[in-house]
């Protein structure tokens, strides 16, 4: 039973890890290089989307790590699926309270209706963005070294 829980907690992980990476390297540059107002308006559309899904996946993915942390707690690998769990706290902590609000905001701009600073915001974003990716590649590292 173990070992399905730490297959599919890594599994999870990394398909989240996938897909915020994707975000920052792949969705988000292909959005901005849309011409004229394209761009703010698949973001907005991808912030009501992924804004939907990926707090159920971040918090699923940490209690998953918390689960294996305790069903493995005597084994040589558990110091790295606790400090993947702290990586995966830290990265919730960060989106709540810097990445949510601006996401938040974002997701209902329109040409019509965008603040005048929306280029600094976005660009906050996706800086901070850049940030919590590197936080959930490391867990997903240690979540992976915990497994050999």
């Amino acid at each position: 039973m173990l070992n399905a829980l730490q297959v599919v907690t890594t599994v999870v992980v990394g398909v989240m890890v996938g897909v915020e990476f994707s975000v920052a390297f792949v969705i988000n540059p292909i959005l901005d290089a849309l011409p004229e107002d394209s761009g703010i308006l698949g973001r907005a559309h991808g912030g009501r989307m992924l804004g939907a899904v990926m707090p159920v996946w971040y918090i699923s993915s940490l209690v998953l790590v918390a689960a294996w942390a305790a069903a493995a707690w005597h084994d040589p690998g558990t110091p790295f699926v606790v400090t993947a769990g702290a990586l995966l706290a830290l990265s919730v902590i960060m989106s709540i309270l810097l990445l949510v609000p601006i996401n938040n905001r974002g997701k209902t701009w329109t040409p019509e209706n965008r603040p005048a600073d929306w280029k600094q915001q976005k660009n906050r974003w996706d800086r901070l963005h850049y940030v919590r990716v590197a936080v959930i590649v490391a867990a997903f590292a240690l979540l992976a070294t915990a497994l050999t």
